[in-house]
């Protein structure tokens, strides 16, 4: 008799045959055998019993039974399933795996073959359950004042901003559009001497023209048609703290010019009025133009350039940092779940490789912004390639085969996974990071399966 806490083990069959093999063994004590016909509501089922681990009992490679288990993956992607069917040839394996099996007993059966792989799966599970748990304490680490990432590069720029943020200095942030510039500015503020003061945000691409002066300087009553009162700019606003001017590149050049004078005397006038203002206030500008460029071109002023880039913080895309997008994906999903009350628990296999191999031209934004949309349309645990916008979906690649090893014996395991190891480093052209990645493994696993398998690590 299986112990009171053991676990749920289903087996989905045609007919009872493989729970009657296995309701007196060595399973049975390890495991409460539980069967489902193919012809019952096996989703319904596992949900009730809470399965975890499923035996697939496969008369042969049906296609309605290749059907069965790609439903029962994506109704729940960490679902362990092993499959038990006839030998064949390695393509039928391959179909299996391909499909979601994470491993195949070819008949006949023996009970003590059966309990082995069961006791694999347990293992396995665990380590990924220990490596999950490892993994969240040190994403404690990976984030930084809403910045995510493990990259080393950006780690460097989480100590800079460190430094930095308690020095009364100008910092221009570059970098594209949707890497993160604002948040790196919301850093400095919140590591800053004056954190306590409200931050100043002024988005320069947003203003008109002809507004630009009054928004940042303010005016009088009387100043123009309309101006019916005194109101202040947003230096004067931020006096003793920080103002966040973004997309610093879109300023007019008459304004750069008044916008230097403030940086380098700390005066004002606001529009209408013979009063000068001083104030004090710290400039942290960005933008995700070449603004050495735009000097060239002189849509820039060279003095202002330097007055504001006394420090230089370049936040780098996020297709140069792809290490980050399954930690971009836990945080964001878990921000996502909070806000809106949804219960996502991540994506699915093909979901990731796709996110791993698309270039995000809108970068971390885009990202949020794609996980955003598919966990609102999603009604499963896990984001599928069905739940991803349109554009996304496109680029998605046909479902792939792995190289055919030749000859009629069965492949073993071992094989196969040294043949798809192979398979994923020549897609990804030899990166070992991005293979790790693809792999769900570690990078020191990767390099032990490369050694093992007599792989080139160059």
């Amino acid at each position: 008799m299986p112990d009171e806490l053991a676990e749920n083990l289903l087996i989905i069959g045609k007919e009872p045959t493989l729970y009657d093999l296995l309701k007196d063994s060595a399973v049975a004590s390890d495991f409460r055998l539980l069967f489902c016909s193919m012809e019952g509501d096996i989703l319904g089922f596992i949900k009730d019993n809470g399965i975890r681990i499923a035996l697939l009992d496969s008369a042969d490679a049906r296609a309605e039974d290749f059907t069965l288990l790609e439903n029962l993956k994506r109704f729940d992607p960490l679902l362990s399933i092993i499959v038990a069917g006839p030998a064949g040839h390695p393509e039928e394996l391959l179909d299996w795996i391909n499909r979601g099996a994470i491993d195949f007993l070819a008949r006949p059966l023996e009970a003590e073959s059966v309990h082995t792989a069961l006791k694999k799966v347990v293992e396995k599970r665990e380590l990924r359950r220990e490596t999950y748990i490892l993994e969240k304490k040190l994403e404690k680490k990976y984030i930084f004042q809403g910045l995510v990432s493990k990259n080393p590069y950006m780690y460097e720029i989480f100590g800079l901003i460190e430094n930095i943020a308690k020095f009364f200095t100008s910092v221009l942030i570059t970098g594209e559009t949707g890497t993160g510039k604002d948040l790196a500015a919301r850093a400095i503020h919140a590591l800053s001497n004056t954190r306590n003061r409200r931050l100043v945000v002024c988005d320069c691409a947003s203003i008109p023209e002809s507004l630009f002066e009054s928004e940042l300087f303010g005016y009088v009553r009387g100043a123009f048609t309309g101006a019916d009162r005194t109101k202040k700019g947003l230096f004067e606003e931020a006096h003793d703290g920080i103002i966040f001017l973004d997309e610093i590149g879109e300023i007019p050049l008459p304004i750069q010019a008044k916008l230097l004078r403030v940086l380098e005397n700390r005066q004002f006038r606001p529009l209408g009025s013979n009063e000068v203002k001083f104030v004090n206030v710290r400039v942290i500008a960005a933008t995700n133009r070449d603004l050495a460029a735009c000097i060239k071109a002189g849509s820039f002023r060279e003095d202002l350039y330097h007055r504001l880039n006394r420090v230089e913080i370049h936040i780098p895309p996020l297709r140069e940092r792809m290490e980050d997008i399954p930690l971009l994906i836990r945080y964001t999903l878990e921000t996502i779940n909070r806000s809106f009350a949804k219960s996502v628990k991540g994506v699915s296999r093909d979901v990731q490789k796709l996110f791993l191999r698309y270039d995000w031209p809108g970068n971390v934004r885009e990202l949020e912004n794609v996980l955003q949309s598919a966990a609102m349309v999603t009604r499963k645990d896990f984001i599928d390639i069905a739940d991803l916008p349109k554009n996304l979906r496109e680029t998605a690649p046909a479902r792939s085969k792995l190289p055919l090893l030749g000859g009629e014996k069965l492949a073993t395991l071992e094989e196969l996974e040294k043949e798809y190891i192979a398979y994923v480093l020549k897609v990804t052209e030899h990166n070992l990071k991005k293979s790790a990645e693809v792999l769900s493994i570690s990078r020191t696993t990767l390099y032990n399966k490369l050694a093992k398998y007599g792989l080139p690590r160059d």
